[in-house]
């Protein structure tokens, strides 16, 4: 279809920012407040409202599936019993950021001294720390590890659920040490950290460039396709896109930054050339760059969705982001630091295959636990009409599936706490504790990704340190692609850190 389209305009700016998702937005901010630069931000999405669902914390969920989001799924796999699983990824100004959970996490020290180890200079913790502290307005102000006045808000969860206040209970009961803050989680429990202000979500967009939105330099093109982007004598020069159907062409006199997120930078990559030559050939597009590890070691975290108890009574109106409280634990697998997390949910939801196993009841509430460090790998393969098959193989690694049992047993220890007792009625899903035989069988139907798709275009294998791409010149990745391994948390406030490192080095 592209080749029957001819271009119709080409303009040129300094920088090309091709996404508007988390990393993205915080690329774009730098960039516009921090130079003289024209920039062109290109996002297939729109501009999401800012009310209803997009807006309100305790209405998260119901963007799953609807107008702001791409409707992405995984693909059947033997280890999760051939089930189609489902990846929402936002489709608007802000990305993911503007549809997710709001949790603001950062992982352990250890996830970024393990990327600097693997030779990715200027990614350990004390390096990254600055970057983290330059994007957040800290409900307590600034110091040591927190930053102050920056673009978004991070704050506690208050006034937290029965639900939520239940998990602290039942965590300390069981030994785990209190988290006063989980945005840099130990091992411990303690209320969510989230990015919400004023009881609103902090869209990553509206939070880094919304203050930005008058300046003449900077200009904005929704619902636009980026196609394939263009190359001369080695270097990225730009980029075709469409917008109702009319196909048109940014040249970027300095850099081309890709922001477009784990599953849309490399089918982009793909589509221009840069990839596995071998896959390339068999779709018949030429090498560019021949980099194998374009749309590989897919990476993502696994959750069993859920352990799901009838209320004794209505627990209230819901409260923060569904959660409140969260749990990070080291499972008997040999870890060193927290491998296994637990979140609460303030209404009862399971995954459609467990739901046909049990009733799951009107009134109750759910605790999930999850792989925060998986070891099963999976990639991306694209046709030639561009359509991708997205991959996780989760659970294909036996170690996860022994991690996420464990992780269900904890689950089933902390649900029969008194803390919990206190606010139940019955075990409904399932209808009683089960052994291990029978945790293997429900967490291979009651597994569901997290949403976290990462590390389809590593550091190492696609991009170094500096986020360049190999092979070609001035082209940089910026997203959660790049993770080299996935943080052992929620990795919204890594995938932020990743557009300030990105602005950081386009800037210095």
């Amino acid at each position: 279809m592209d080749g029957l389209m001819t271009v119709e305009d080409t303009r040129a700016f300094d920088y090309v920012v091709i996404g508007a998702g988390s990393a993205g937005s915080a690329v774009t901010g730098r960039l516009v407040a921090q130079t003289g630069a024209t920039v062109l931000v290109l996002e297939a999405g729109e501009r999401g409202a800012d009310t209803g669902s997009l807006a309100e914390p305790t209405r998260w969920m119901e963007n799953m599936g609807a107008a702001y989001d791409y409707g992405y799924h995984y693909e059947p796999h033997r280890a999760t019993h051939d089930r189609v699983l489902p990846l929402p990824r936002g489709k608007l100004l802000g990305g993911s950021g503007g549809i997710n959970g709001m949790l603001w996490t950062r992982g352990q020290h250890d996830d970024y001294d393990e990327w600097a180890a693997a030779g990715n200079r200027g990614w350990d913790y004390d390096s990254v720390l600055p970057l983290f502290r330059r994007s957040e307005d800290w409900e307590d102000g600034a110091g040591p590890l927190h930053g102050a006045g920056g673009p978004v808000h991070v704050e506690r969860a208050h006034g937290l659920h029965p639900v939520a206040t239940a998990l602290i209970r039942a965590g300390r009961s069981l030994g785990l040490p209190y988290l006063d803050d989980a945005t840099s989680p130990a091992e411990g429990v303690g209320p969510s950290t989230l990015n919400v202000r004023d009881g609103r979500r902090e869209n990553p967009w509206q939070a880094f460039v919304g203050p930005l939105a008058d300046e003449d330099r900077l200009t904005v093109a929704t619902g636009a396709d980026a196609r394939r982007l263009t190359f001369s004598r080695g270097r990225c020069t730009g980029v075709e896109y469409a917008v109702d159907g009319h196909l048109s062409r940014a040249v970027a006199r300095g850099e081309v930054v890709l922001c477009a997120g784990a599953i849309d930078t490399p089918r982009l990559l793909m589509r221009s050339g840069v990839g596995p030559a071998d896959d390339l050939a068999d779709l018949g597009i030429e090498a560019v760059a021949d980099l194998p590890g374009v749309g590989r070691d897919l990476q993502e975290h696994v959750l069993a969705a859920g352990l799901c108890l009838e209320a004794a009574e209505p627990l209230g109106p819901l409260k923060n982001n569904l959660e409140g409280s969260v749990a990070f634990l080291r499972s008997t697998g040999g870890s060193a630091r927290p491998d296994l997390m637990f979140v609460t949910l303030q209404i009862p939801f399971v995954s459609p295959e467990i739901g046909e196993q049990y009733a799951p009841p009107e009134n109750g509430f759910c605790i999930f636990p999850g792989l925060a460090a998986p070891r099963s790998r999976g990639r991306l393969t694209m046709h030639a009409d561009g359509s991708l098959e997205i991959q996780p193989n989760l659970l294909a690694e036996q170690a996860d599936v022994d991690a996420l049992v464990e992780a269900v047993d904890i689950g089933f220890e902390l649900a029969s706490d008194p803390a919990f007792a206190d606010i139940t009625e019955r075990w409904a899903v399932p209808d009683r504790r089960l052994d291990r035989a029978e945790t293997a069988a429900f967490v291979r139907d009651a597994a569901l990704p997290y949403f976290h798709a990462a590390g389809t275009c590593a550091m190492g294998p696609v991009v170094d340190e500096e986020l360049r791409v190999h092979g070609v010149d001035g082209l940089r990745i910026a997203d959660a692609s790049v993770m080299p391994a996935i943080t052992r948390a929620f990795p919204h406030a890594t995938t932020v850190m990743i557009g300030e490192q990105a602005g950081r080095l386009l800037t210095a």
